[in-house]
């Protein structure tokens, strides 16, 4: 649980010696310095909202404390390497799905990249021909829920124009660790509602639902039978 220490009702302040102490604790443990998000989940520090109160944010509390480490994990190795591994995993995921979708409704009705306007902008990653309607696909793969209420939120912001909800849409999770029932308690939750044929579907979820599809070549063979 977070380290909240108070006095008469008010949160106190961090002294620099226990920030310096927190933070090389940190380092120690994953050889370099906790980001934001993960400085909210670690225990023997203060929230970044109060570090950000209290010294002008976490760069500036770095620079301070003269951390021999890069200030600004935003740039640098840091980022190139961040960068790099979501750029792999992206890549890693789109294929898995890509394939499991020409296993089931066949190479040849798996649209890759669908451009709903010709602006070269406005995709989704993947569209399917079946035996209904067809659907759009937009795969993300947050790395917690924090980052996925912020993926759906740019999601529900993209595909909110009339011309992006031609065909159903499903906003598909790739992360395991977040189930389907913490997807179910994030809509619920959310003042931002899902709008008509949008879902939002955990990996297993999707399988499932592909499966219950009659994929079209199924009912191309037979009607020419």
């Amino acid at each position: 649980m977070k380290k909240r220490i108070q006095k008469n009702g008010a949160q106190r302040r961090w002294t620099l010696t226990e920030l310096h102490t927190g933070l090389e604790t940190f380092y120690q443990q994953h050889g370099r310095y906790p980001t934001a998000t993960e400085i909210d989940a670690y225990a023997y520090l203060p929230s970044s909202r109060s570090i950000q109160r209290q010294f002008g944010g976490l760069i500036e509390l770095r620079k301070i404390l003269k951390l021999a480490a890069q200030c600004d994990l935003r740039t640098g190795e840091h980022s190139r390497n961040r960068a790099l591994n979501i750029n792999r995993r992206a890549h890693t995921t789109e294929r898995e799905v890509y394939e499991f979708l020409c296993s089931h409704f066949g190479k040849e009705f798996v649209h890759r990249e669908y451009f709903f306007i010709d602006d070269r902008r406005t995709r989704a990653d993947f569209f399917v021909y079946e035996n209904g309607k067809g659907f759009c696909i937009d795969v993300f793969y947050p790395k917690d829920k924090k980052n996925l209420i912020g993926c759906l939120n740019s999601k529900l912001h993209k595909y909110q124009d009339t011309h992006m909800r031609t065909y159903p849409i499903i906003f598909l999770e790739m992360n395991p660790d977040i189930d389907q029932t913490m997807l179910e308690t994030i809509i619920a939750k959310k003042e931002r509602k899902l709008l008509t044929g949008q879902h939002l579907m955990s990996w297993p979820v999707f399988k499932e639902f592909c499966h219950s599809r009659l994929p079209l070549r199924i009912r191309v063979d037979t009607a020419s039978r």
